[in-house]
């Protein structure tokens, strides 16, 4: 009986994966946890049991290698630069934050380094006009998107300064932002209308990705009474609608008339 073991390469259903993770089952079988290698698979997550698969372990021995011959070995360093580029950090400094474009001044560095020190990435950006505090901003979200802590971000800024928040963080740190202004907030609520069968008065409007993400966290860290709660509130309030809230803090709306 072959014994498995992580970090293992292995053939299954004609595509090759690496073996994460070796646990044994009532039947005191193995099943392997294993992350696709192979491109049909590259990335995927699954997991094999060793008595009902064909599992054929990949021998280095028999690998062939094949040298680059690309103009100064570019192939290979593009490889090795793609894999390095797929780690997370783990330590706390400064990784891609740092190299966006712009030229950084040391103590814009600080707040960035500062927060990921801490165990929870809070920090007040208090500086003066001018010093680029939309700068810091930028990298210390750059570094948390590196860190797999970054997949939604929230902006919430006055209305003048909106685009240029926007391009600051597309221009200089590819990260793209959507615009929520009150327009699109309004295109969101035409699009999202769902009626029910028998229910045509009744419309139900569950947030979307960014107003999902405010109401989440917002909502029970400052409450319905907090004063950027009210601003959202307000907008469906002066479009004739009342509003309640569910135990997954989703919005359902209702035409006046039809309020009890």
């Amino acid at each position: 009986m072959v014994e498995y073991s992580p970090g293992m390469r292995v053939i299954i259903r004609d595509e090759e994966w690496m073996v994460k993770k070796v646990e044994r089952n009532n039947l005191d079988k193995q099943s392997l946890h294993c992350v696709g290698v192979s491109p049909l698979v590259k990335d995927r997550s699954a997991i094999f049991l060793t008595d009902l698969e064909e599992i054929i372990p990949v021998n280095p021995a028999e690998i062939k290698l094949v040298p680059d011959d690309s103009q100064y070995f570019k192939r290979s360093r593009l490889y090795i630069e793609s894999q390095w580029r797929q780690q997370i950090p783990t330590d706390t400094g400064l990784h891609i934050g740092n190299q966006a474009a712009m030229d950084p001044m040391n103590y814009q560095l600080e707040p960035a380094q500062m927060a990921l020190r801490r165990p929870k990435q809070r920090i007040l950006i208090a500086d003066t006009v001018g010093l680029g505090k939309t700068l810091e901003a930028g990298i210390l979200m750059s570094e948390l998107i590196a860190r797999g802590k970054g997949k939604r971000i929230l902006v919430v800024t006055v209305k003048s300064m909106m685009m240029q928040f926007q391009k600051e963080m597309w221009n200089r740190f590819t990260i793209p932002l959507i615009r929520l202004d009150s327009k699109k907030i309004q295109d969101i609520v035409n699009k999202q209308y769902i009626n029910f069968p028998g229910k045509e008065d009744i419309a139900c409007f569950e947030p979307t990705y960014a107003i999902e993400d405010f109401y989440k966290n917002m909502l029970r860290s400052l409450g319905k009474e907090s004063v950027i709660c009210k601003t959202i509130l307000n907008f469906l309030l002066s479009h004739n609608y009342l509003y309640s809230y569910d135990e997954k803090c989703c919005i359902n709306l209702f035409p006046v008339k039809y309020a009890l």
